[in-house]
């Protein structure tokens, strides 16, 4: 059931288990691609409040490290069970602010569950083994360890997911983290936030900051309290993050955009062939990494490929996400919008 009443509020940043203003007493609107109306509003934090929450979170990594690998999971199994709660809520925030239609929403809201309850069970799994060795009064073995303070910077296409798939690995494995979001998802980031902050993780664990890139993003990036960084996002961001990250010696992980093809040949099946290019090239209004982005056809078979791909792509619907039997919602943001009307001009030209 979508609600015929949407609260606007501002949300907060989350620092050693307190919701805080930022510093610098400003606010950033995110705004609702579909009507223009507001959807919330997040802090546009300042240095001063990225180091408040990178200091927090470098206190809290050796007792967090010390609590064991099974509580750590018990606490993400909660935390799953919190989001699961507030699905529908978290969805339809996600279709307000970014405009992915409500089912891939729900469907989205719901894997970030699943992940959740997956890295929960490794909390019960070895975090190492014995090795035989060839002297018979030595004990080989592996430890896996906690690298300490993870900054975790993740993108607005998949506000929910994407997060989850970085926050709940790096929080059962022991590292305390630093959780800045892209700010046109930040509110539907904030929501999820609200559900490891009741899940009840000790003081400093989680932290959470929203701002500018150029000074949240790129301050955590370059923090010296900083043991490792995950990144989703453009290549010119993850490219910066590969440079400070290897300059200083620390570990760094990077998912950045994709360019992928379809391939159909002769002997495909040409229905199965156009729904797969429609699902990959539409779905999420083509926002994802792994869109579909060009098709590669076999001549033979290009004239009923064609026919076939225009015919089904006329009948998608397009329109506000949260409005039954509407099949692809608007582009995140006008900004992104521009630029996919860019390309396809110069789609026209080529």
């Amino acid at each position: 059931m979508i609600s015929t009443t949407f609260a606007t509020k501002t949300y907060k940043n989350f620092i050693n288990n307190e919701w805080v203003n930022a510093s610098s007493g400003n606010t950033i609107q995110s705004i609702n691609p579909a009507d223009k109306e507001p959807v919330g509003y997040v802090q546009s934090s300042t240095e001063k409040d990225l180091n408040k929450a990178v200091a927090a979170a470098h206190k809290a990594k050796r007792d967090w490290r010390r609590l064991g690998q099974s509580a750590r999971g018990q606490i993400l199994f909660k935390t799953a069970n919190i989001l699961e709660e507030n699905l529908d809520e978290i969805a339809e925030t996600m279709t307000r602010e970014m405009g992915k239609t409500l089912p891939e929403a729900k469907g989205e809201t719901a894997r970030g569950v699943a992940i959740l309850r997956y890295y929960a069970g490794e909390g019960m799994r070895k975090d190492g083994d014995v090795i035989p060795s060839s002297d018979k009064d030595a004990l080989m073995f592996t430890k896996r360890s906690p690298l300490g303070v993870v900054g975790i910077i993740t993108p607005w296409n998949f506000p929910v997911a994407i997060p989850i798939w970085k926050l709940a690995p790096a929080l059962v494995y022991g590292n305390s983290i630093v959780w800045k979001p892209a700010t046109e998802g930040a509110v539907t980031a904030a929501k999820v936030m609200e559900c490891f902050t009741k899940a009840g993780f000790p003081e400093g664990v989680v932290n959470f900051i929203t701002g500018k890139g150029s000074i949240i993003g790129q301050g955590l990036i370059d923090h010296p309290l900083l043991n490792a960084i995950t990144f989703t996002g453009s290549e010119s961001v993850g490219q910066s993050v590969a440079k400070s990250a290897s300059a200083r010696g620390i570990k760094y992980q990077l998912e950045m955009g994709g360019k992928n093809p379809v391939i159909v040949t002769k002997d495909a099946n040409i229905d199965q062939a156009v729904e797969a290019v429609i699902s990959g090239g539409f779905r999420s209004s083509g926002q994802k990494c792994t869109a579909s982005s060009r098709v590669v056809v076999e001549s033979s078979v290009y004239d009923e490929f064609k026919q076939k791909l225009v015919k089904a792509a006329a009948k998608i619907t397009v329109g506000n996400g949260l409005q039954e039997g509407i099949w692809m919602g608007p582009c995140a943001s006008e900004s992104q919008f521009k630029t996919v009307t860019e390309y396809i001009e110069k789609g026209k030209q080529e």
